[in-house]
């Protein structure tokens, strides 16, 4: 047995073992957290599938050393189960046996946007980030933390991609599903509660190691447009609140987050900054994050800040890299290291790193040290000693029975009753419209049409302005009020007869005609039908209050600062807006 084989060794004594034992291709390997994907049998995707590219599994993990891989697949239990193992196998095999750790973005909830989640694959469904914001409720979020933590680990999963402790100031910010709001105080402690449930508190064997984003907060964006395009490169502070936003990552450090990823965009105006990238800037990772908030842990970058990324329609996506587009490879990847990253997200080009080293551009002591950063928190997870999943068990865990009630509890509970009155009453006939004409007949008498009916039901998704080009497609921007024919077909149902609207919230939307004119407006954060209708016809409560504020109009939207929390000229409902339901007879 070598020392960095035996578990009663300390971490470090471990670490620096292997590094001694390793090639300078082994150890750049471990700087590239690369993106794969697995076939519905459980099988290795080794050509580019999908809406995005992926790696080449077996290149990447046999041949480039390549250990840390994000899982873009929405595949359920058994065969992701059954491919982790294999990897594992794989791994194994390599001349010093060096494990892979397994990430993931969310898979909890309603967003099924592949570059920010991943469709459940089973996992037992909650609301959305931002419904737990809307409960507010620390040892909630705690709870369903650790349910996370179950479902993963057993398929395999051990690092994951969020939580998201960025504070969602910006009313047409495409993230905010991901967010726990708009409050600090509210995201500051549910973000810290977040990487307590998935640690396990004590980072171990048993947990699952949390990555928090987006240091140093990516909520204030230039006109609400996302930083994965050039159009939304720029973060801006009129209201000078670039350390409030900081400052709300404070608690998830402290509760031991064990990864940062900053984010894509470039601030303007701040000073002391350099207008590039977060990633790219020195003050930002090695100094706020490293030196002023003693984080050790490890940073990777957000995805594709390296490399252009070519779509399967043919056209190029181009690399992330505001305020260093012109940088080549080479270029960026001697700027990131020198801010203090150690991985680079959603690449696996460990040659470039290789080549620097070789032509005496960047000394091999640094790649050691994220390197040992990467191998430090392998070791702590456990995974040298067992990287392997019993399949069976896994199975038997994800999605499993009580996990999906308390999701569903969560979905139910986390609704904002924004006005009007509920519950509707039992056995009426009732219209309804996005919604599922069989579960609804669970609880009334379906009609074909509004005028037959005593009430109508409508389910809509908060407005967005659709953008036709991949991967921008994926992302809900531009304008939050409800286009034309959208409006006046509302307006006409509401007319004819009265009508509950519920909207489901992945960010704010403009909607002053439904809180005038319906009879009850309702807020979900990611909800099933039947969760909808139980708080609807009053078999559960919505106890939600509004964790994002909703503006009056687009003129004031446009006024607003995109850094300030709330704070809207006369808004329809303010951050905070609690209007309370009738609990149900016999509760």
């Amino acid at each position: 047995m070598f020392p960095y084989q035996d578990p009663a060794r300390p971490t470090d004594d471990r670490v620096r073992d292997l590094l001694g034992r390793m090639t300078l291709a082994e150890k750049a390997g471990l700087l590239f957290h690369a993106p794969v994907a697995v076939t519905a049998e459980g099988g290795f995707v080794e050509e580019p599938a999908g809406p995005l590219p992926t790696a080449p599994t077996t290149e990447v993990v046999r041949d480039r050393h390549v250990r840390c891989l994000s899982l873009m697949a929405p595949v359920s239990a058994a065969p992701l189960s059954r491919w982790h193992n294999d990897v594992q196998r794989m791994a194994a095999g390599s001349r010093l046996g060096i494990p892979a750790l397994v990430s993931s973005d969310p898979r909890h909830s309603a967003n099924e946007n592949p570059l920010t989640s991943v469709p459940s694959g089973g996992c037992s469904r909650w609301p959305e980030p931002l419904g737990f914001g809307a409960l507010a409720d620390a040892d909630a979020v705690r709870a369903f933390a650790e349910v996370v933590r179950t479902e993963y680990a057993a398929v395999g999963i051990r690092l994951a991609l969020h939580p998201m402790a960025d504070l969602a100031t910006e009313p047409r910010w495409c993230r905010t599903s991901g967010t726990f709001g708009a409050d600090p105080d509210v995201v500051a402690r549910l973000a810290a509660a977040y990487v307590e449930g998935l640690q396990d508190n004590d980072l171990g064997p048993g947990s699952v190691a949390a990555m928090v984003k987006h240091w140093p907060g990516a909520g204030p964006q230039a006109g609400g447009e996302d930083a994965h395009f050039a159009s939304g490169k720029d973060q801006v502070y009129p209201d000078g609140r670039y350390e409030q936003h900081r400052e709300v990552f404070r608690p998830a450090l402290r509760a031991g987050a064990a990864a940062v990823m900053p984010y894509y965009g470039r601030p303007v105006g701040v000073p002391g900054l350099d207008g590039v990238g977060f990633a790219f800037d020195r003050e930002v990772i090695a100094g706020q994050l490293r030196r002023d908030e003693g984080f050790d842990g490890l940073v990777c970058t957000d995805f594709g800040l390296l490399t252009d990324t070519t779509l399967p329609d043919g056209s190029v996506w181009p690399a992330r890299a505001w305020g260093a587009e012109h940088l080549d490879v080479a270029g960026r990847v001697l700027r990131l290291l020198d801010a203090g990253v150690d991985q680079f997200g959603g690449e696996w080009c460990p040659e470039a790193v290789v080549g620097l080293v070789e032509a005496g551009r960047l000394p091999e002591t640094r790649i050691d040290e994220s390197a040992g950063r990467v191998l430090a928190l392998m070791v702590r997870l456990g995974l040298f000693e067992n990287p392997y999943v019993d399949e069976a068990h896994a199975v038997a865990t994800v999605g499993r029975a009580d996990f999906a009630a308390a999701g569903a509890d969560a979905q139910r509970r986390s609704m904002v009753l924004l006005a009007g009155t509920l519950p509707l009453e039992p056995e009426i006939r009732l219209y309804v419209e996005g919604i599922d004409r069989g579960v609804a007949g669970r609880y009334a008498s379906i009609v074909d049409s509004p005028t037959e009916a005593d009430a109508a039901l409508v389910r809509i998704a908060a407005p967005y302005e659709p953008r036709t080009r991949l991967p921008e497609a994926f992302f809900h921007q531009g304008r939050l009020d409800l286009p034309a024919e959208r409006r006046a077909h509302l307006l006409e149902l509401m007319a004819t007869v009265p009508t509950v609207v519920d909207v489901f919230l992945d960010r704010a939307a403009v909607v002053p005609e439904l809180a005038e004119h319906a009879t009850a407006l309702l807020a979900d954060f990611g909800a099933a039908d039947d969760a909808v209708l139980d708080v609807v016809f009053g078999h559960a409560v919505a106890e939600g209050r509004l964790p994002i504020e909703l503006p009056s109009s687009m003129a004031a939207v446009e006024a607003h600062p995109e850094d300030r929390p709330g704070g809207s000229a006369d808004p329809l409902f303010p951050l905070g807006h609690f209007t309370g339901t009738k609990r149900p007879a016999g509760t």
